[in-house]
């Protein structure tokens, strides 16, 4: 049998009804909060572990870490993951880093420490972005691909071939190069390492989907110390060698080789600064 409540209780029914779902909302947010401080936690202690390491690898200008330092260091990226820095894998997170609107290849990066003795910066490439050719001069640079697919290719250079020109009618200087790795990454994968001399000191990333890279850099660049970033474009060994006999083993190799010459950045490819928002770092008094 059906009945009709008057208006006063009804009321009552749905304010008490009102209050057992705000009540259930609080904890439920409650319960969100505890679960995100252990993860939070996480982040700190994994990025806290890589600056602490990296105190004692990087010695300052004109050390190379040891090969067991290099090891160590590469052990504790390999692991790394986007939340350790604060990232998610997720597409609008994405789009505000990159600031990928359609048609934008901007890279930004931003950075999570920089002293004396080392950096560590964190880059965002949209799909389709490129660093092009850069060096590291007197630095060693461990790489960490966080998250995404990106192309890399690096060169070293060829001594003592470094003062000739491709041409002896080139008015523009060339230096030979060989090639140290032209491969695709796709994330998770295990951390690159650059020597100042070796590992492909002079390379350029190429984002096929949107990227994401952890770079720590030991010494940083720095302009008063003349460890300025260059630029280069490449050119296939073969199309500007022929005519030079000195050449003639390095001929015989094939297509491991490139020239490259020095330009100034495309305009495309100059970087945004934006500020870091992930984990902070102790950093003990000096």
């Amino acid at each position: 049998m059906m009945t009709l409540e008057g208006p006063g209780l009804v009321e009552r029914k749905i304010r008490r009804l009102d209050e057992k779902v705000m009540i259930k909302k609080k904890r439920t947010r409650r319960r969100i909060r505890v679960l995100k401080r252990p993860l939070q936690a996480v982040a700190s202690v994994t990025l806290q572990r890589l600056y602490d390491t990296c105190l004692g690898v990087f010695k300052g200008i004109g050390t190379v870490p040891t090969p067991l330092n290099v090891k160590k260091l590469s052990h504790i990226l390999d692991c790394m993951k986007p939340e350790d820095v604060g990232l998610r894998e997720d597409l609008d997170f994405f789009k505000t880093k990159t600031n990928s609107v359609q048609g934008n290849t901007r890279v930004t990066y931003a950075t999570i420490h920089r002293c004396q003795n080392f950096s560590l910066c964190i880059f965002f490439l949209p799909a389709s972005a490129v660093i092009p050719l850069h060096n590291h001069p007197e630095m060693t640079v461990f790489s960490k691909l966080l998250m995404g697919t990106m192309a890399i290719k690096a060169y070293d250079w060829v001594h003592p071939f470094n003062g000739y020109s491709s041409t002896a009618s080139s008015s523009k200087m060339r230096r030979l190069a060989k090639l140290k790795a032209d491969t695709t990454f796709t994330a998770p994968c295990d951390t690159c390492v650059l020597y100042p001399t070796s590992g492909g000191n002079i390379h350029e990333f190429r984002a096929i989907t949107p990227c994401a890279v952890l770079d720590v850099i030991g010494p940083p660049y720095s302009h008063d110390h003349g460890r300025d970033c260059s630029y280069y474009k490449d050119t296939p060994f073969s199309v500007l060698s022929d005519g030079e006999e000195f050449f003639t083993e390095v001929k015989n190799e094939g297509r491991g080789y490139g020239w490259l010459e020095e330009i100034e950045i495309p305009q495309e490819s100059e970087m945004d600064v934006i500020e870091y928002m992930g984990p902070e770092i102790n950093i003990p008094d000096s």
